[in-house]
Protein backbone atom coordinates (compact mmCIF):
# COMPACT_ATOMS: atom_id res chain seq x y z
CA UNK A 1 0.00 0.00 0.00
CA UNK A 2 1.04 3.24 -0.71
CA UNK A 3 -0.13 6.69 0.75
CA UNK A 4 0.90 10.15 1.17
CA UNK A 5 0.70 12.81 3.86
CA UNK A 6 1.69 16.44 3.14
CA UNK A 7 2.28 18.87 5.47
CA UNK A 8 2.22 22.86 5.84
CA UNK A 9 4.49 24.19 8.30
CA UNK A 10 3.25 27.40 10.09
CA UNK A 11 5.45 30.43 10.74
CA UNK A 12 6.19 30.74 13.60
CA UNK A 13 5.13 27.30 15.49
CA UNK A 14 7.48 24.62 16.81
CA UNK A 15 8.45 22.15 14.34
CA UNK A 16 7.38 19.70 16.60
CA UNK A 17 3.68 20.39 16.60
CA UNK A 18 3.89 18.48 13.09
CA UNK A 19 5.00 15.21 14.69
CA UNK A 20 1.52 13.87 16.10
CA UNK A 21 0.27 14.01 12.90
CA UNK A 22 3.33 12.59 11.52
CA UNK A 23 3.06 9.72 14.37
CA UNK A 24 -0.75 9.15 13.38
CA UNK A 25 -0.06 8.25 9.90
CA UNK A 26 2.51 5.77 10.52
CA UNK A 27 0.44 4.13 13.05
CA UNK A 28 -2.71 4.34 10.57
CA UNK A 29 -0.59 3.05 7.79
CA UNK A 30 0.98 -0.07 9.82
CA UNK A 31 -1.94 -0.95 11.43
CA UNK A 32 -3.57 -1.22 7.66
CA UNK A 33 -0.78 -3.70 6.18
CA UNK A 34 0.38 -4.95 9.88
CA UNK A 35 3.67 -4.03 10.28
CA UNK A 36 6.17 -5.45 13.08
CA UNK A 37 6.05 -3.45 16.01
CA UNK A 38 10.04 -2.45 15.74
CA UNK A 39 9.36 -1.19 11.92
CA UNK A 40 6.90 1.08 13.21
CA UNK A 41 9.09 2.49 15.89
CA UNK A 42 12.27 2.98 12.93
CA UNK A 43 9.96 4.17 10.80
CA UNK A 44 8.60 7.18 13.14
CA UNK A 45 12.22 7.92 14.86
CA UNK A 46 13.98 7.70 10.91
CA UNK A 47 10.83 10.32 10.31
CA UNK A 48 10.86 12.21 13.39
CA UNK A 49 14.77 13.19 12.98
CA UNK A 50 13.97 14.02 8.87
CA UNK A 51 11.11 16.45 9.96
CA UNK A 52 12.32 18.11 12.99
CA UNK A 53 15.73 18.81 10.44
CA UNK A 54 13.76 20.38 7.40
CA UNK A 55 11.32 22.66 9.70
CA UNK A 56 14.62 23.92 11.53
CA UNK A 57 16.94 24.29 8.80
CA UNK A 58 15.05 24.39 5.47
CA UNK A 59 14.44 27.56 5.26
CA UNK A 60 14.56 31.11 7.76
CA UNK A 61 11.28 32.29 5.82
CA UNK A 62 9.21 28.76 5.88
CA UNK A 63 8.47 26.04 3.94
CA UNK A 64 5.38 25.91 1.74
CA UNK A 65 4.73 21.93 2.20
CA UNK A 66 6.54 18.87 3.13
CA UNK A 67 5.42 15.71 1.22
CA UNK A 68 6.02 12.40 3.24
CA UNK A 69 5.27 9.58 1.33
CA UNK A 70 5.24 5.30 2.70
CA UNK A 71 5.02 2.16 0.61
CA UNK A 72 5.03 -1.10 2.63
CA UNK A 73 7.01 -3.55 0.98
CA UNK A 74 7.37 -6.80 2.56
CA UNK A 75 8.60 -6.69 6.47
CA UNK A 76 9.90 -3.17 5.13
CA UNK A 77 8.87 0.54 3.88
CA UNK A 78 9.91 3.06 1.61
CA UNK A 79 10.09 6.08 3.40
CA UNK A 80 10.49 9.44 0.73
CA UNK A 81 10.63 12.73 1.92
CA UNK A 82 10.06 16.16 -0.48
CA UNK A 83 10.21 19.46 0.58
CA UNK A 84 11.34 23.01 -1.31
CA UNK A 85 13.68 23.91 1.72
CA UNK A 86 17.20 25.42 1.08
CA UNK A 87 18.94 22.14 -1.15
CA UNK A 88 20.53 19.93 1.17
CA UNK A 89 21.57 16.34 0.43
CA UNK A 90 21.72 14.61 4.29
CA UNK A 91 24.11 12.09 2.81
CA UNK A 92 26.76 13.84 1.40
CA UNK A 93 26.54 18.00 3.45
CA UNK A 94 27.18 16.55 6.80
CA UNK A 95 29.98 14.52 7.68
CA UNK A 96 29.45 11.55 9.81
CA UNK A 97 29.93 12.83 13.37
CA UNK A 98 33.25 10.82 15.43
CA UNK A 99 31.84 8.57 17.83
CA UNK A 100 34.63 7.53 18.73
CA UNK A 101 35.78 10.61 20.72
CA UNK A 102 34.65 10.98 24.01
CA UNK A 103 31.99 12.63 25.29
CA UNK A 104 33.41 15.54 26.55
CA UNK A 105 35.37 16.48 23.10
CA UNK A 106 32.35 15.99 21.14
CA UNK A 107 30.39 19.18 19.93
CA UNK A 108 26.91 19.01 20.59
CA UNK A 109 24.28 17.77 18.37
CA UNK A 110 24.89 16.07 14.84
CA UNK A 111 23.59 12.96 15.67
CA UNK A 112 19.81 13.25 14.13
CA UNK A 113 21.05 12.08 10.55
CA UNK A 114 23.61 9.63 11.94
CA UNK A 115 20.95 7.99 13.48
CA UNK A 116 18.90 7.70 10.40
CA UNK A 117 22.17 7.01 8.04
CA UNK A 118 22.71 3.92 10.69
CA UNK A 119 18.77 2.81 11.04
CA UNK A 120 17.70 2.48 7.29
CA UNK A 121 19.11 1.50 3.86
CA UNK A 122 19.35 2.10 0.01
CA UNK A 123 19.41 6.25 0.80
CA UNK A 124 19.01 7.84 -2.06
CA UNK A 125 18.73 12.04 -2.46
CA UNK A 126 18.21 14.26 -5.15
CA UNK A 127 17.56 17.95 -5.68
CA UNK A 128 15.36 18.70 -9.07
CA UNK A 129 12.45 20.86 -10.10
CA UNK A 130 13.79 23.05 -6.83
CA UNK A 131 12.87 20.57 -4.14
CA UNK A 132 14.53 18.23 -2.09
CA UNK A 133 13.75 13.97 -2.54
CA UNK A 134 15.02 11.87 -0.36
CA UNK A 135 14.06 8.33 -0.29
CA UNK A 136 15.35 5.28 1.88
CA UNK A 137 13.94 1.69 3.40
CA UNK A 138 13.09 0.91 6.98
CA UNK A 139 13.05 -2.90 7.90
CA UNK A 140 11.81 -4.91 10.20
CA UNK A 141 14.51 -7.26 12.14
CA UNK A 142 17.07 -4.78 10.82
Amino acid sequence: MRRSLNITPVPGAAAAEALPRIVAFVEEMAELDDWAPDLVLRSNLILEELILNTLTHGRTSGLSDIEITLESGENSVTITLVDDGTAFDPLNDEPSPDTDLPLQERSIGGLGLHLVRTMAEDLAYKHADGKNHLTLVARAGA
